[in-house]
Order: C-alpha cells, then sequence, then structure tokens
C-alpha cells in the first residue's frame, strides 16, 4: 500500500508525525517506511489533525485500586479485602535493582527520550510495514503507564477493557498525546513511581509491592537483584512466564532481563552471571481476599461491613459512586466487633449446633445506648462447600440475609406488653386466657378494622393453661390467648408502631400484617434486628440504631465520614422498667430458666413458632443484648421434633432448651470481666388481688343465681371478677332481682 492521503494533503505517516511532534525529516522517513491497512485500524477514523487536537488534553488517573483491611475493635485484623491486590509505595520504597530492572527490559532509553522514542516508533512502523498489521509496539513506560491508567478506569469491564488494550493506531495516537501532557506534568521519577505501583505482574497482584510479596514474601525494598529482573520479565506476559506455573520459561526470562541489565550497564557482565545461576527462589504468599477469609468467624460481620459501604449514602450518593469506592479500596476500616465477645459467640454455636446438623443457627449480639453489633456467628460457614452459605442468617434481605428472615415466636409478646403500658394498660391487666380460643372480632388496626370471618382460633401450648392471668404470670408462662385478648383489647396499630420505633423492621422490608396474630410473632424478622430491639429495653426505652464502623481512614490517612448510630425514646422509661422486670421473671421462673445467667441480672423471652420450625431465645443485661435464632435455614425450615442437635436428642425443641442455653455461654463469655449494673425494678402488684381465702371460685355460682340484698336491689353480675377481662362469649346476661337474692341470668365462666 502507498502512502495513503488525507486531509491537508499530508500522508497518514506525515500526520502521525506532527502528532508525535516529531521533526518534518522525521516525518519524511516514516512516510517512506508506509503504514499499511490504516482504514483497518482506525487511522482513517480517528487520523486527522483536527481529530488529534479534539482529544482532552488531560489525562484522567483514578485512584488506584488497593486493598481495604477491616478490623475489630482493638485493632485486630479480621480479612483483607480486595479487587485488585495492591498496595501503594513511594520510589524510594523500591529496590534500586528493581527499578534499573524494569527501565532495562522494558524502555533502555527511559531517561533519554521525551514521552516518544522515535527511534523505537521508526523501528516497529518499518516492523508493522512488513507484517501488514500492528505486530510490534514502541511503547515508552510512559505510554505503558497511559495505557494502564485505561484499563484501571475500566476496571471489571470486560468491554472497556478490551478497549483499552485494542492494537489499534486510533488508539496508540489517543495514548501518544496524553503521554506527551504526562512527560510535561510528572517527570521521569513520578512515572516511573506510578508505572510501577499500577502494572500487573500476575498471580492476582497489580504493583510491584503485591508482587514482591506474593512471589517473594518480602517489601519491594529487599528485592535482590535476581529476584527484581525476575519480576521485571513478567510485565511482559505475566501468564507465558508465571514463576509458579510456567518456571522454566520464568528462569529464561529472568536471565534475558540479567543480560539487558548488562548490556545497558546497570550491572556488571559478572553480576549477570552469578544472578543467573541462582534458582528462581520462590517463597510464595498466595492471595486471601475477601470475607471468606476471615478469621474469629466473622465472615458474615465482615461482608455486613461490605453492605454497608455498597448501601449507605453516607458512602456515595448513588449505587454506583458506593460500588466504585469499596472497588478502589485503599481502607481501613476499624469495626464494633468485641473480639472476647466474637470469641464467646463461635465458642457458644461450636459446642450446641454442628456445622453437619439438619438445622443452623445465628446468634447476634449488641451493646445497648450504643447500637454497637459486638458479635455476630452462625453455625453454617461463609463459604461455597456443604453446610456453608454466604446468607447471613442473621440480617434482613436487604443486607444479605435471607428472603424473609424467621418467624419469632412469642418473643414478640414483650413488644405488645409494651404497647399496651404506653396505652395505659396496667401490668397487672388480667384476662382470661382459656386454653383455646376464637380470635375476638372486630379488632382495630391501623387500617381500619380486621374481622375474625373465618373463625380462627388460637390455643396455648398446653391444656393446663387456663386462666385467669395477670400480664406478669402469662409473660412468664408465655400464654397466648393472653396475648391475643391484649392486642385485641388495644388494637393492632399501637403494636406495630412500638414494633418500628424499637427497629424491629420485618426482614423482607415489607409493612407489618395489620392482624392480631403479630403477638404471637407470626412475621419474620432477623436476629440482628431482635438483638437491638430488647436492647431498647435494655436501655430503658431508648431504641439506637445498629451500627458496624467504628471508624475508617482512606488513602494517605485521610478520615472519612461514617454512619452514626441514631438514638430515639420508643417508650417511656417506666414502660421499659417495667417490661424489664416482667422478663426478669422469665428467666426466673418462667420458660426461659435454663437461659438465666447467675453471676448478674438478665431478662429475656423464649420463643418457638408452629410446628417448631423455629426457636428464639432474645434477652439482654443492662450493657448487653443478644437473640439466638435455631432452625432449618432453607425458605421452609425444619420441623424440630425428634430431632439431634449438637449431639442432643429432642422430642420437641423449645425456645427454652436449646437457644436457651447457646445465649447463656455466648453472653458470660462476652460479659466475662465487666460489670454487673442491675435493672431498675418495678413493684407489679393487682391492687385489686383478692387473697386466696376469699376469692370464688366458678363454682360457687350457679348460673341463673346470684347475690341478692335484703333490701330488694339489684343483686345480679355479669362478671364476678371485675378486673378480669372476658370475652363476651364467655359472658351470660342478666341482672339479679334483690330480696332474698333470687337472681336471673347469672354468667357462664369455664369451669
Amino acid at each position: 500500500m502507498g502512502n495513503t492521503r488525507s486531509s491537508g494533503g499530508l500522508s497518514t505517516a506525515q500526520q502521525a508525525a506532527k502528532f508525535l511532534g516529531v521533526s518534518a525529516l522525521a516525518g519524511a522517513v516514516m512516510a517512506g517506511l508506509a503504514l499499511p491497512a490504516v482504514g483497518a485500524l482506525g487511522l482513517a477514523a480517528k487520523g486527522t489533525v483536527e481529530e488529534f487536537d479534539g482529544i482532552p488534553a488531560n489525562l484522567k488517573t483514578p485512584p488506584l485500586s488497593q486493598r481495604t483491611t477491616i478490623l475489630d475493635a482493638k485493632g485486630g485484623e479480621i480479612a483483607k479485602v480486595y479487587s485488585r491486590d495492591r498496595t501503594i509505595v513511594k520510589l524510594n520504597d523500591i529496590s534500586s535493582y528493581m527499578r534499573q530492572a524494569i527501565v532495562a527490559i522494558e524502555d533502555a532509553r527511559f531517561y533519554e527520550h521525551g514521552a516518544i522514542d522515535l527511534k523505537g516508533v521508526l523501528r516497529a512502523v518499518n516492523s508493522n510495514a512488513q507484517d501488514g498489521g500492528v505486530s510490534q509496539g514502541a511503547s515508552t513506560l510512559t505510554q505503558q503507564y497511559v495505557k494502564n491508567v485505561f484499563v484501571e478506569e475500566a476496571g471489571n469491564d470486560k468491554e472497556k477493557v478490551a478497549q483499552a488494550t485494542r492494537q489499534s493506531i486510533g488508539r496508540k495516537i489517543k495514548e501518544l498525546k496524553y503521554a506527551i501532557k504526562v512527560e510535561k506534568e510528572l517527570g521521569k521519577k513520578r512515572i516511573l513511581e506510578n508505572y510501577l505501583n499500577i502494572t500487573f505482574f500476575g498471580q492476582q497482584a497489580y504493583g510491584i509491592e503485591a508482587a514482591s510479596q506474593r512471589y517473594f514474601s518480602k517489601s519491594a525494598k529487599d528485592l535482590k537483584l535476581e529476584q527484581a529482573a525476575l519480576l521485571a520479565g513478567l510485565v511482559q506476559s505475566p501468564s507465558r512466564y508465571d514463576p509458579i506455573n510456567a518456571p522454566e520459561s520464568a528462569k529464561a526470562r529472568r536471565d534475558t532481563v540479567l543480560r539487558r541489565m548488562a548490556e545497558v550497564k546497570d550491572i556488571t557482565p559478572a553480576q549477570a552471571a552469578a544472578a543467573q545461576k541462582k534458582p528462581l527462589g520462590l517463597k510464595v504468599s498466595m492471595p486471601r481476599s475477601g470475607c471468606i477469609t476471615a478469621v474469629k468467624g466473622a465472615g458474615f460481620f465482615c461482608d455486613y461491613v461490605r453492605e454497608t459501604l455498597l448501601n449507605d449514602p453516607t458512602f456515595g450518593k448513588t449505587a454506583e459512586a458506593r460500588a466504585k469506592r469499596w472497588t478502589q479500596g485503599g481502607l481501613t476500616i476499624r469495626t464494633t466487633l468485641d473480639p472476647q465477645a466474637q470469641e464467646s459467640v463461635q465458642k457458644s454455636i461450636k459446642k450446641h449446633v454442628y456445622q453437619s446438623d439438619p438445622v443452623a443457627t445465628a446468634v447476634t449480639l449488641v451493646e445497648p445506648g450504643t447500637g454497637k453489633v459486638l458479635g455476630m456467628g452462625q453455625s453454617r460457614p461463609y463459604g461455597f462447600g456443604e453446610n456453608e452459605t454466604q446468607i447471613n442468617l442473621s440480617a434482613d434481605k436487604s443486607m444479605g440475609g435471607s428472603n424473609y428472615g424467621f418467624q419469632v415466636g412469642s418473643t414478640f409478646k414483650p413488644i405488645t406488653a409494651a404497647a399496651a403500658i404506653e396505652q395505659g394498660k396496667k401490668p397487672y391487666q388480667r384476662y382470661s386466657s382459656p386454653y383455646k380460643m376464637k380470635y375476638p372480632s372486630p379488632v382495630t388496626t391501623c387500617k381500619g378494622t380486621w374481622s375474625n370471618d373465618e373463625g380462627a382460633t388460637v390455643e396455648n401450648e398446653n391444656e393446663k393453661e387456663v386462666g385467669p392471668y395477670g400480664m406478669k404470670e402469662a409473660t412468664a408462662k408465655s400464654v397466648n390467648t393472653y396475648f391475643v385478648q391484649l392486642i385485641s383489647d388495644i388494637g393492632v396499630c399501637p403494636v406495630t408502631q412500638m414494633a418500628d420505633k424499637m427497629g424491629a423492621k420485618r426482614a423482607d422490608g415489607q409493612e407489618h400484617n395489620q392482624v392480631p396474630s403479630v403477638t404471637l410473632g407470626s412475621e419474620g424478622f432477623s436476629p440482628l434486628t431482635m438483638a437491638n430491639a430488647y436492647a431498647t429495653f435494655a436501655n430503658r426505652g431508648v431504641y439506637c440504631s445498629p451500627v458496624f464502623i467504628e471508624s475508617i481512614t482512606g488513602p494517605g490517612g485521610k478520615k472519612l465520614k461514617v454512619p452514626q448510630s441514631k438514638c430515639s425514646r420508643a417508650m417511656s422509661q417506666k414502660t421499659a422498667d417495667t417490661i424489664n422486670t416482667l422478663l426478669r421473671g422469665v428467666v426466673e421462673d418462667g420458660t426461659g430458666k435454663q437461659a438465666g445467667l447467675q453471676s448478674r441480672p438478665s431478662a429475656g423471652k423464649t420463643g418457638t413458632t408452629d410446628e417448631r420450625r423455629a426457636a428464639w431465645f432474645v434477652g439482654y443485661t443492662p450493657n448487653m443484648a443478644g437473640a439466638v435464632w435455631v432452625g432449618g435455614p432453607g425458605a421452609k425450615g425444619v420441623k424440630m421434633e425428634n430431632i439431634t442437635i449438637g449431639g442432643v436428642p429432642h422430642d420437641k425443641v423449645y425456645g427454652a432448651d436449646t437457644p436457651g442455653p447457646i445465649w447463656k455461654d455466648a453472653m458470660s463469655g462476652a460479659l466475662d470481666g465487666k460489670e454487673a449494673p442491675n435493672f431498675v425494678n418495678v413493684q407489679i402488684k393487682d391492687p385489686n388481688q383478692r387473697k386466696p381465702h376469699d376469692r370464688k371460685k366458678p363454682g360457687d355460682h350457679k348460673p341463673g343465681r346470684d347475690r341478692g340484698n335484703d333490701n330488694g336491689g339489684n343483686g345480679g353480675q355479669d362478671n364476678p371478677w371485675p378486673d378480669i377481662s372476658l370475652p363476651p362469649d364467655l359472658i351470660g346476661g342478666g341482672n339479679g332481682n334483690g330480696g332474698n337474692g333470687n337472681g336471673n341470668g347469672g354468667w357462664n365462666f369455664p369451669r
């Protein structure tokens, strides 16, 4: 092909010469050599002076992606996470052998030419003309640096990476213009430093520091001659010369670099010969990246930190901006994870639930008053193997958790009790609480009324649970019918509003169902949510949103803004203190006795769902709250009857006998050595409570007869115990006529 002509009457070769700023004589030489197939290579489209001038002069250099280090609250490392393993170092912290080796093999005239090496260009043009394409580059280190910037900016977008590395004259011209600008602005030393920090050396190692650590387990400043030559040789083709998988090719390439260093007089021929005789001497440190490598069983805690950075607007207004910040890395993230608490969580899980069990457990500990998450673990580890998972069983769906969370059973009842007390109900409020009953109807909700059109019923755990009960006894025994009567009395809306105030949002992000059964824990929540909700009781009514991050230091030591816990009052101090008193009774002489802590005051609540597909214990002390869930991790769950968990057989699993001991052991270890503050106790005494010998029993009254009086007044009474609320279907009608006490109507109370 001849000298293709374009605008202005200049051949494409002459235009290229003009673009490069070379002399007319050089342009003539280049024109004589000719560039074949320029149209196919893109120069026809990109090769005008106007197009060249239209390329922006300033090269946008994105921050280099680096590894991020995640630490616990004491500064211990949890995990290293990176999109590209890179640690940026200064030129003075790179071995002089490495600096010499990379220049010798990649651009021996680096310190002599400008952005463009004319001799190299002429050599490449001639070679390409003979081959009929672009077979040989003439890239200086500066040009290579510019290309790597394009690659870095492309990130993980394969199409953009292909564009940044495509062998076309159009891309080359763009690369050349930026190289000219970079030479003027940065200078040789800075360009070399940047180049060594951005370049890919294979085996997931970006930059010389990561490469030195990967292949020799040492810092770049300590590289010996033969080691530096090996790494310099990798740049041309990291896969072909990979010393791990292709040691012979790597050694041959290393020796080529050593010879070249001797040719340019960086070292003597004797030094080169001596270095060539040495073995590769690898001391490989394989990359460990991501939350899967987290220590202390903190893989899911680590993953929650990642989700926080990807979802919280504090780290960027858009999802794209937040993802870019995470990918760029270079962060040191100090978290709230307490190493003592985390160790205790893991020990308790390992003791009580095996990884191979048909069910799993998840445990979360939080600090009341600060929202700090102190520990998080589960029996199914973070991973991709058998009985491993990437689902954080402690978290909501939006933060990497299960789709629906897990029904919480009776652990929701204290929220109903708190709402009722806030509505003016007394903690000694009594209800008939039969063993089995229909849901009362209609019931007020946030959206109108709910009616039991289908005649749905509710019953207690066993037939012996028959009221009447007051709130304290009903809470301790977890009486279902009591709490259904309670929510039906005050309405559903105050209860779901209280749940929201306590941060008890559904795991799937949907609104609460406006039905009375919510009081029985029919909706799905996460262990983190339940632990933090109960922390509101421990904090005497003030809810604080959960936080995982204490501080973040960015590249260059810059402190970044992090999310702060937001605290708000959910209920009065008196209400919270009353609930604390009620829930102390659960662990002292109620369903949660197996979970009670011996050395300090504690409170909590058990929970078991229909068909025992989930079992819970959620409890707290004044300075720590924790939730434990046990159940099938899948969508359908596992019916926990005639089952062995952690080597212990169970006819039926209860919240007290499996989650309770897990909670007790996890909390005991986490609190060991810490202060043991007390709750503010509230006296719960029914002023209308009759003494046992004064209280009439249902059998003492006969239907159709009641007390009269001698003066002939009204003697009948629908309900002989006015302090007990009875459902309408249990109450007969009629007022007794006076005189001798003959009465009409009476009442029908279950015997």
